[in-house]
């Protein structure tokens, strides 16, 4: 986005949501920036900045503001398709620091610069002439506002505040919280302590994540919900409830719960105390699993030739394993008989978690557990032998199935890796990517519900006229997917 100041300025006095998180506006009286939503008294145009990204607001000098807490905000929701190749490289760069914002792992300009396969040179230009901020500076941004959310919201010693947001020692995240916000840890923790916490138990750790409205919380609901495997995961009013297993998001299990604050466009997380030291991977995968970095207003407006209502969201993954394998489960049977047969490989090769909910006390199987199962005992479970072959070779290979999911990979590597295992066709494959991998872009060739529905609608009468008629849908044609099958009510 290019920004135009007169018209960024006309969007912060409309407090206008469709620009939240793509638009922060520094006031030069106050030294802060904002979202375009926050409450206080608008700023007199002469004193405004404007930023695309929190990391521009930062370098140049503006800190974060207190009301409306710009490291809550939704992402800049970008498709990562109709882009250039210097956009494309410095989006693939962003969503990389991102991830290594959450797993902590130290700052490598060039070894971030391999993964991406461009020197760390042209790495650094391009960033820098698409971003406005070095890939460093953007690194360090990320992790100070994931810093200050945790000092904000939760009661965790400002040590492990420091250790959660990928700093090596509580020295250096001292150094540069003081340098950039002005202020140090303990005294915003002193500002926050002022307010009502965002509900957080002694049993957990709750963060507050803000998204774009419309938000169709109902049909999300009621998708998770068709396919939640018992004792895994479960929808209860507005709220989502799940385990994790080992080595998923955090080297311990846990469990999650998303609650959804419909008056105000944000969503409760609360996830295990053993988990706190994984908030940052926690905060970026509950974005992606919800889908809170959509902009509606863009997707909409590409679907308007479907029917369904506005707001739609990609339901996405906390366990990618689970999902792949539900995804294997549920080729050419029901939704329900597929969530039959995920329940018994759960019983039967996962293991007891303790939830504070006695229906969620089981941990999804590890991959090397399913790839050394026996076929014989998977195919007991009512599966058919083919489809116990195919859950054993993706277990088996998933370790490097894995490395693929990154944003460097292009989702159709993923899905070619993917179609070279046994008894994992097209279909299946864009399914994962849709939903794991989160490719706004998947259409799954030659779905029932989707050809019914077009044909029905379209006067479509092929798979073939079916694609030509979807290309009009593009970067988004994965939210058109779900539209056809909600105008069937007919489950996938």
């Amino acid at each position: 986005m290019t920004l135009d100041p007169d018209a960024a300025y006309q969007a912060l006095a409309a407090r206008d949501a469709r620009f939240d998180g793509r638009l922060f506006v520094g006031v030069t009286s106050t030294g802060v920036y904002c979202r375009p939503i926050c409450r206080v008294r608008t700023p007199q145009r002469r004193n405004c900045r404007f930023f695309e990204t929190p990391a521009q607001a930062e370098a140049a000098s503006f800190r974060p503001c207190l009301k409306c807490r710009p490291e809550i905000a939704p992402g800049a929701g970008m498709p990562w398709s109709v882009m250039d190749a210097s956009r494309t490289l410095a989006r693939q760069a962003a969503l990389e620091l991102n991830m290594q914002a959450a797993s902590g792992e130290a700052a490598s300009l060039a070894a971030l610069a391999g993964r991406l396969g461009v020197s760390d040179r042209h790495l650094r230009r391009i960033f820098a002439a698409e971003q406005g901020v070095t890939p460093m500076q953007y690194l360090q941004t990320r992790r100070l506002l994931l810093a200050k959310q945790l000092l904000t919201d939760t009661t965790m010693p400002v040590a492990q505040v420091a250790l959660a947001s990928g700093f090596r020692s509580l020295r250096r995240f001292n150094a540069a919280f003081a340098e950039q916000y002005r202020m140090s840890p303990s005294r915003l923790r002193g500002a926050a302590d002022e307010a009502p916490r965002s509900g957080e138990a002694p049993d957990a750790v709750t963060l507050t994540l803000a998204y774009r409205a419309p938000f169709d919380h109902a049909a999300l609901l009621r998708f998770v919900a068709q396919r939640a495997i018992p004792g895994i995961e479960e929808v209860d009013g507005v709220s989502i409830r799940r385990t994790l297993r080992a080595g998923c998001l955090a080297e311990a299990p846990g469990w999650v719960e998303a609650r959804f604050e419909l008056e105000r466009d944000r969503v409760q997380l609360r996830f295990a105390p053993a988990l706190a030291a994984s908030s940052a991977r926690m905060v970026a995968a509950a974005r992606h699993w919800l889908d809170l970095d959509a902009s509606p207003a863009s997707i909409d407006a590409a679907l308007i030739s479907l029917p369904g209502a506005a707001g739609i969201r990609l339901p996405g993954s906390l366990d990618a394993l689970e999902l792949a394998v539900r995804a294997v489960l549920g080729q050419q049977v029901s939704v329900a008989a597929a969530r039959t047969l995920a329940r018994r490989v759960v019983e039967r090769f996962g293991t007891p978690l303790a939830t504070p909910w006695p229906s969620l006390a089981r941990q999804f199987p590890q991959p090397e557990v399913l790839a050394a199962a026996p076929l014989a005992e998977i195919a007991a479970l009512g599966i058919v032998r083919q489809r116990a072959g195919a859950l054993i070779a993706l277990a088996d290979a998933w370790p490097g199935l894995e490395t693929l999911m990154s944003p460097a990979t292009d989702p159709d590597d993923f899905i070619a890796a993917l179609c070279e295992l046994p008894g994992i066709g097209p279909w299946t494959a864009h399914y994962i990517a849709m939903r794991a991998f989160g490719w706004p872009d998947a259409f799954p060739p030659n779905d029932v519900a989707v050809l019914k529905a077009m044909h029905a609608r379209f006067g479509t009468a092929s798979q073939r006229d079916a694609h030509a008629q979807a290309q009009a849908w593009r970067p988004w044609r994965a939210y058109a997917v779900l539209r056809l099958w909600n105008s069937l009510e007919i489950p996938r």
